[in-house]
């Protein structure tokens, strides 16, 4: 019988949760998207859980499962110059006065595809302080039969060239595997050096005899992060790949097509668990350009008027 999907009616600040399913290969899969902010809340392939959840009633705590667009990570107090006009975006981590994680986060994203298995989501980028610019956005959910496929979609929809970037924030699991027992993989060469703020300082460290090094994985429970990679290892098609993995030899995968050149990586130990109580959790984030790129200009795209890019990234489920 055809799986069918069923969108679930839960009280929540992140708005309609649409729940994808499958039965692919022989294995079961199961993915949440949320209308808001078209954040990705839960995967499971095979009843594995490859997502930290939350509490329904809660926001995205740490910024979880966001899409990042038209910037990810932080632009240094919120400042950049375009054609020699300063602009000033909204400074959306005040901690650090940054502006954080782009224009999207609190947007209410439509349904512009559905299938059973696979949702796409669309919300447009309109002129705001700081970025003057229009955007048609879109981002597709598909299951695989290991995981999901997350497809992104930019069109400048405006009369001038557009600088864009793009990120997303997953945070990632194994099964009942405690996080902070699991091994972290970062398969990247360089680390990013920033400041007391977070933001870049323009130099880049090789990893090698560093505690940055995790191309040979460290455990979560034994480091505190929030940091970005370049150089990131591609395999023959451009791709790159970083993980989780088990003590049992399974793995959760985080891989990005050839446009993400960069990786994130966030720890918490008061991350708010589904189930109650606070819980360890580790997001492994996709990124096009590093944090400030929009005054560094490094891993910055400009989309001409009518230009269109797609990208793609994903997460899949490997058994030892």
């Amino acid at each position: 019988m055809q799986n069918q999907a069923v969108q679930k009616q839960v009280i929540s600040p992140m708005g309609e949760h649409y729940e994808l399913l499958a039965a692919l290969g022989g294995r079961r899969q199961r993915a949440v998207v949320t209308e808001i902010a078209a954040s990705l809340r839960a995967l499971e392939v095979d009843g594995v859980a490859l997502l930290q959840d939350y509490p329904a009633a809660s926001a995205p705590p740490s910024c979880a499962g966001w899409v990042l667009v038209p910037w990810p990570n932080r632009v240094a107090g919120g400042k950049w110059t375009h054609d020699g006009a300063p602009q000033q975006l909204a400074i959306t981590e005040p901690a650090n006065g940054n502006a954080l994680h782009g224009l999207l986060s609190g947007a209410a994203y439509s349904v512009a595809g559905r299938t059973a298995d696979s949702i796409t989501l669309a919300a447009d980028v309109t002129p705001a302080p700081g970025y003057p610019f229009e955007l048609g956005t879109t981002v597709r959910y598909q299951l695989t039969v290991d995981g999901l496929l997350v497809t992104h979609g930019l069109t400048n929809t405006g009369s001038r060239s557009a600088p864009v970037a793009v990120g997303a924030h997953p945070f990632l699991k194994l099964g009942t595997v405690p996080t902070e027992d699991l091994k972290l993989f970062i398969n990247a060469d360089t680390h990013i050096e920033v400041d007391e703020r977070l933001n870049p300082t323009g130099a880049t460290t090789a990893v090698g005899g560093t505690r940055h090094d995790f191309r040979a994985g460290q455990r979560v429970g034994a480091v505190d992060l929030d940091d970005a990679w370049g150089d990131v290892r591609r395999e023959p098609d451009g791709s790159s790949r970083h993980y989780l993995e088990a003590p049992d030899g399974r793995q959760v995968q985080l891989f990005m097509d050839a446009s993400f050149g960069y990786v994130q990586s966030f720890t918490t130990r008061i991350f708010p668990g589904d189930s109650g109580g606070l819980v360890t959790a580790v997001a492994v984030e996709p990124m096009t350009a590093p944090a400030n790129a929009l005054n560094s200009g490094e891993g910055l795209r400009w989309l001409g008027p009518g230009e269109t890019w797609h990208l793609s990234w994903g997460i899949r489920y490997q058994q030892s």
